[in-house]
């Protein structure tokens, strides 16, 4: 089931290489760690894989994990091949994840011209939709899309380039997406992670309110433990594939690949893909770490109980989001999307900050980060690092989009409170936000007003801090700002 935005619903086929450098490769001798606790263990087949019984943990649809399958992808999977390749996988998966499948899972092949369809959907007639208007000002405040921008045409966009497959809770089936579907090709990796959500689904419903996040953050914090446990297993799978198993190949060009993206146009924004990876590349760390713990036991623990920001699966902490609280002010015509969000507010939180930094730095040379730090990882299960001294400290943010007029006459703008941890961290955020005003040539207006002149940007802006709140107000002019947010006297 794709998350409330939108963000993160499916397999990605590709990881960005950056700067002429991709994410080091998983030692497959590495220690995986772990005791698996109360786990059962998967059971042995007999040197003839002779069907049990009675169904057995590492036995599906008639084959064991270990078996040997004809399958050959070369000219695309036959009905009894797929069958055959779906049906291992799912004792595999059963054998890495310690975990019975209740059923058999279906698996479903759309053409990527069908799932663009599906996705994208009809533009409306009337302009687009009160959702529309109030997330493009969420992308905005990011500096990741700007005001000529669809934030939810460039998600799709991005999002299309990517997904490999997915798995729908709805249907009980995974899709996968190939520009074959007449004689399509899976690859290992995108089988193995969907296989996986649908053993997620049997088990605890992904369908349940928990598992949709109430906000930008919510979303991605959830998808920390489903897509993190998800690609752990993928990745230890690959391990296994690298050793004792036999895996099957898939031709080249199909299933995971690299592409190095453009930064802004051409392509996948690489702001929103980084704000989409997140999961995928600290949820498996956060996984692993906890497995390595207490076992899959730690694990169900954290697929029933999903974290509640990403902060807690970047710095695998505990630490509760602060409360903040918001009384609207605006006047002479501004008011919030009180339909929208949370009373009107989104949470972006500390990842989708970091991409902002990231971003910025990557696009207009904005002294923010070094980007080139995306690539200092510490653990084998990770792919980027999302750790970054002005992100750093987050303890909480609520952003609320504003609108004045309607139709061709609608102007918007928004307030953004953040909460950090100390007034230092306030201070770097502040500041690091500041240097990308700097980058689009923002003069001053004042002791905390500054203008960006033109661009995709152009704006006003306030930045306050006071100890370790920063509130950025945001409107078309200068006397906007003082009425979507009228100092306080």
């Amino acid at each position: 089931m794709p998350p409330r935005h939108g963000l993160v619903a499916a397999s990605l086929a590709f990881l960005l290489v950056f700067a002429g450098c991709s994410a080091p490769a998983l030692n497959p001798n590495a220690d995986a760690g772990g005791s698996d606790s109360d786990a059962p263990t998967p059971a042995t087949p007999d040197e003839n894989f002779s069907d049990p019984e009675e169904d057995a943990l590492g036995w599906e649809d008639g084959y064991w994990y270990g078996e040997p399958i004809e399958v050959d992808q070369s000219d695309g999977l036959s009905d009894a091949e797929l069958r055959a390749f779906v049906g291992r996988s799912m004792a595999r998966v059963e054998y890495v994840r310690h975990k019975e499948f209740q059923k058999r899972v279906s698996v479903d092949v759309l053409s990527r011209a069908e799932y663009r369809n599906r996705s994208t959907g009809t533009p409306s007639a009337t302009g687009p939709s009160e959702f529309d208007q109030w997330n493009n000002q969420v992308w905005e405040a990011l500096f990741i899309t700007g005001e000529a921008q669809d934030s939810q045409s460039s998600i799709s966009g991005t999002r299309e380039s990517a997904v490999a497959g997915f798995y729908s809770p709805r249907d009980d089936a995974i899709k996968i997406i190939t520009d074959s579907p007449d004689s399509p090709t899976i690859d290992n990796a995108t089988l193995v992670h969907e296989l996986t959500h649908a053993l997620q689904d049997q088990h605890y419903d992904l369908t349940k309110r928990k598992y949709s996040g109430q906000t930008q953050d919510g979303d991605l914090a959830i998808d920390g433990a489903v897509e993190g446990d998800a690609k752990y297993v993928e990745l230890r799978y690959a391990d296994l594939c690298e050793g004792e198993w036999s895996c099957v190949a898939a031709p080249r060009g199909s299933g995971s690949s690299e592409s190095s993206g453009n930064a802004s146009g051409g392509g996948p924004n690489l702001g929103i893909f980084l704000t989409i990876f997140q999961p995928y590349s600290d949820g498996p760390v956060f996984i692993s770490e906890h497995h390595r713990r207490g076992g899959w036991d730690a694990v169900d623990r954290q697929l029933k109980n999903p974290p509640e920001s990403s902060e807690q699966v970047i710095h695998r902490t505990d630490e509760k989001p602060v409360r903040i609280e918001f009384r609207d002010r605006g006047r002479n015509g501004w008011s919030t999307f009180r339909n929208q969000g949370q009373s009107g507010s989104d949470t972006v939180g500390e990842a989708s900050i970091f991409a902002m930094f990231w971003y910025q730095a990557r696009t207009t040379g904005a002294d923010t980060l070094n980007p080139r730090t995306i690539l200092q990882i510490d653990s084998r299960y990770d792919s980027y690092n999302y750790d970054a001294k002005p992100s750093n400290g987050w303890g909480n943010d609520r952003l609320f989009p504003y609108k004045k007029g309607s139709g061709n006459d609608s102007e918007y703008g928004y307030v953004w409170v953040t909460e950090w941890d100390s007034e230092s961290d306030a201070r770097q955020f502040q500041n690091a936000y500041r240097n990308i005003l700097s980058a689009h040539d923002a003069t001053k207006r004042g002791e905390n007003t500054y203008v960006v002149p033109n661009g995709e940007f152009e704006d006003a802006f306030r930045v306050t801090r006071d100890g370790t709140r920063v509130v950025i107000v945001n409107g078309p002019t200068p006397d906007d700002l003082d009425d979507i947010r009228p100092p306080q006297s």
